[in-house]
């Protein structure tokens, strides 16, 4: 078990090497063209061909004989990045940095609101307890951040303080919502303490303990077996369990929230190759074409990078897009790097949704015509990954993502992603 603090250059190469490798597999052996491919390495080709290698990418690895740490959504590597930008006033980080700061997640005055149960129906109403828990495991994940980048002491203690008020009380989720609710806290949850339990933080063994037991009995049962809901349900219980099975090192949950991941991202981002409907959901509950156009909200006219909930708005489109790039960001730290596979639906998505969100018109056989518009600041993980380190060319998500700079939180799951992941390569 690999639990020191020091990151592993080679591995992180390896890990890019063979992301680049797998491309150049593909493309010797005419899989892939065009757009999925950065435009200084190959020229421009019909999306047709890109579209075509989606469905074709090689198998995975199964989940690490030995966890990365801190390895949930960033690691060691780019943490020490961010902090070298920000040390040296480099933008964007710095006014990130700064955002990030000035927040009420940052606040050093904060008080925990622990319950023991936190009951949340449809849209939080109820909402017992379900603000304060998803606020608290953002405010943890924002204190680690400040405490690395800027060594100050005082944010390692208020994230430590957050997190044994929590897993000192807390037994249960109930309601309608509480598969998804669990989903959100527990994903911001494991980002906070993989970063406070591996850089040298403080935090004590009992509180360490107690927390992976809280992830363990509360959190991970909720989310494990997925949901037959929304996509952006079920991928973002499954962010939540990749990233608690990181914590635990529990390779069997790892590779069981891998295989659901896999399964539902063909199902919510549709590309040309799928056919002239998408993929039905896993579980075998929506199967029939009629089911099918009624679970993608009506829409009968297919595009590539159309997700199962554009046509009902944008804002839930966007947390199932985040945590599809979460997982994939979080895979790829570990070693078995899911881009290759997801990479050109991401990619898609993104490029999709920023189009609208700019300001295009909407054809009348998109949405009947109208979108509810409102992605949010879920483009610079995946944005970073697939144009950054693979050099693909996103126009329309490049100028999204810039111009929405420094990307703030979403007040559920998403924080600080300018920070973390602009220009990183790490």
């Amino acid at each position: 078990m690999r639990t020191g603090t020091t990151p592993r250059p080679p591995r992180r190469r390896r890990t890019l090497v063979l992301a680049f490798a797998a491309v150049a597999g593909l493309l010797s052996a005419g899989l892939v063209a065009g757009p999925a491919l950065a435009a200084r390495t190959a020229p421009a080709a019909p999306q047709s061909q890109s579209v075509a290698a989606a469905s074709k990418s090689p198998a995975v690895a199964a989940a690490p004989a030995t966890f990365t740490h801190p390895g949930v959504l960033v690691s060691r590597g780019q943490l020490d990045f961010v902090r070298a930008q920000v040390r040296a006033g480099a933008q964007p980080w710095k006014a990130a940095y700064d955002k990030m700061l000035a927040s009420p997640y940052a606040s050093l005055s904060r008080t925990p609101k622990p319950r023991s149960v936190v009951e949340c129906g449809s849209y939080s109403n109820p909402n017992n307890g379900c603000t304060d828990e998803r606020e608290d495991a953002i405010a943890a994940y924002t204190d680690a951040l400040a405490w690395y980048i800027g060594q100050d002491h005082r944010y390692a203690d208020k994230a430590v303080q957050l997190m044994d008020a929590w897993s000192a009380v807390i037994t249960n989720h109930t309601n309608s919502n509480a598969p998804l609710q669990t989903g959100w806290a527990g994903s911001s949850w494991p980002r906070a303490a993989e970063i406070i339990r591996y850089t040298g933080a403080g935090w004590s063994s009992a509180g360490v303990t107690r927390f992976a037991t809280m992830l363990r009995t509360v959190y991970l049962p909720k989310v494990i077996n997925g949901s037959q809901s929304n996509g952006n349900w079920e991928l973002s219980m499954m962010e939540a369990a990749v990233g608690i099975s990181v914590f635990l090192e529990d390779r069997t949950s790892y590779d069981k929230a891998i295989a659901k991941f896999r399964g539902r991202v063909p199902a919510y981002i549709y590309l040309p190759s799928d056919g002239a409907l998408p993929k039905a959901p896993p579980g075998g509950s929506i199967d029939t074409s009629a089911e099918i156009i009624s679970y993608w909200q009506g829409q009968r006219t297919f595009t590539a990078g159309l997700t199962q909930e554009t046509c009902r708005d944008f804002t839930h489109t966007g947390y199932g897009i985040s945590a599809i790039s979460h997982i994939a960001e979080t895979t790829r730290i570990q070693g078995q790097d899911l881009y290759p596979e997801v990479g050109e639906r991401l990619r898609q998505a993104l490029g999709f949704q920023a189009k609208y969100q700019l300001g295009a018109a909407v054809p009348s056989s998109l949405c009947g015509g109208h979108l509810n518009l409102g992605l949010g600041p879920v483009t610079e993980v995946g944005f970073n990954a697939l144009h950054n380190r693979l050099g693909i060319a996103m126009a329309n998500t490049q100028q999204l993502t810039e111009q929405q700079r420094p990307a703030g939180s979403n007040n559920l799951f998403v924080a600080w992603e300018t920070l973390t992941h602009a220009d990183n390569a790490g």
